[in-house]
């Protein structure tokens, strides 16, 4: 049960060794299926109410954001602990292809039906706290991944 749960095997791959179950579902169909639910409460929004909020911009435009970033690093999950340390098993896969996707879009379906109309300056405000927050987010991984690459680059050495 333990095995099945957490994952026995570190790396499945298939197809003569060349694809990795685990490297792909990582990021590629929950990220993806994440954005796909996001789009869709757009759309839902501007069926009910004839627009689309800003804060369902904000949402959709933010982590559409966050997931491009994170399929344009890709190189980058290699080095994590999920690649490294963890197996394929079904707490992993499921978090991968349903967690990732139906929770995160939680904001989104959310703001469906209940738009804050929020003003332009909140909104404004809302931009800038992003932009300082992932710039801070973005900086600290870059230098994680730097680091498990290459402990002894001269930026990241101590």
């Amino acid at each position: 049960v333990y095995d099945f749960f957490i994952g026995r095997e570190l790396n499945p791959r298939i197809w003569n060794n060349t694809f990795d179950l685990k490297e792909f579902c990582e990021l590629r169909p929950g990220l993806i299926g994440w954005m796909i639910l996001n789009a869709s409460c757009m759309i839902q929004q501007h069926r009910n109410l004839g627009y689309v909020s800003g804060s369902m911009m904000l949402i959709n435009i933010f982590q559409g954001i966050y997931v491009w970033d994170a399929l344009y690093q890709e190189r980058a999950i290699l080095t994590t602990m999920d690649i490294t340390q963890d197996g394929f098993g079904f707490m992993l896969c499921f978090g991968d292809l349903a967690w990732v996707p139906f929770t995160y879009s939680l904001q989104a379906k959310y703001l469906v039906k209940h738009d804050p109309n929020l003003s332009y300056i909140t909104l404004f405000c809302i931009i800038l706290l992003h932009i300082v927050g992932y710039s801070i987010f973005r900086g600290a991984n870059g230098q994680k991944d730097a680091f498990r690459r290459n402990p002894s680059d001269p930026s990241v050495a101590h």
